[in-house]
């Protein structure tokens, strides 16, 4: 993992993220159009957070794209709708830098946790991977094995775990939030995964982009391989 744009990113040099806040985000929601203005705002914090830090490390920026969707289009950025059968869902797709929600049942509880937020920060990290040159240095990585590139891919996705939790540190505290509801969020990495790597490393990932606010503390690309196992 010797690639400097991986490495050495000016991401991981211009300092913790801007602190912020995130007063406008409305109740979770329980209709679609509710979600919509929910995942909308929740966009609007994550916009002035990233362009603020990308502008401060001289990286280029720019909003990213979002659809709602019932499903995918067929071959939709090399995947199809139906490969995951979970009710609500959201996408990151490089080729044209769009997030594309699908808004499920699951989305409209209305429960007071973090879920909806949190993982639209998270996928969210996908953008910002892209915009500092990481997301397409780590697809141009060549794997000698099954094994490496897999390890490839769990740097990438352990990456934008830390970067979410990152960025809900420089919003924290969030309206109606505790301290308990973050740690929900913590603990509910529990399996073990050859793509997406133990549970006890993705949680470390997480509680050091939660505690410093700094995408310095998620250069996954310099870590050891036991780090991203």
């Amino acid at each position: 993992m010797k690639n400097p744009v991986l490495v050495k990113n000016a991401l991981y040099q211009a300092g913790p993220l801007p602190t912020t806040t995130c007063n406008g985000l409305p109740a979770e929601p329980m209709t679609p159009a509710e979600a919509r203005t929910y995942i909308n705002e929740a966009l609007l914090c994550l916009e002035n957070t990233w362009g603020q830090h990308l502008k401060k490390a001289g990286l280029p920026y720019e909003p990213v794209k979002v659809q709602y969707v019932t499903r995918l289009p067929k071959n939709y950025c090399g995947s199809e709708d139906g490969e995951t059968i979970q009710p609500s869902e959201l996408w990151y797709c490089d080729w044209d830098r769009t997030l594309s929600f699908k808004i499920g049942k699951y989305w409209l509880l209305g429960l007071p946790n973090l879920d909806l937020f949190n993982t639209t920060a998270v996928t969210y990290g996908y953008h910002v991977q892209k915009q500092a040159g990481l997301y397409d240095a780590a697809e141009d990585l060549r794997a000698g094995s099954k094994a490496e590139h897999l390890e490839q891919r769990r740097r990438k996705y352990q990456q934008i775990e830390c970067l979410g939790a990152a960025f809900m540190k420089s919003v924290w505290p969030l309206p109606g939030k505790t301290a308990r509801d973050w740690e929900r969020v913590e603990s509910s990495f529990y399996s073990d995964t050859a793509k997406y790597g133990k549970a006890a490393n993705i949680k470390r990932w997480v509680k050091a982009g939660f505690r410093t606010a700094d995408p310095a503390a998620c250069n996954t690309w310099a870590a050891p391989s036991s780090r991203v196992s």
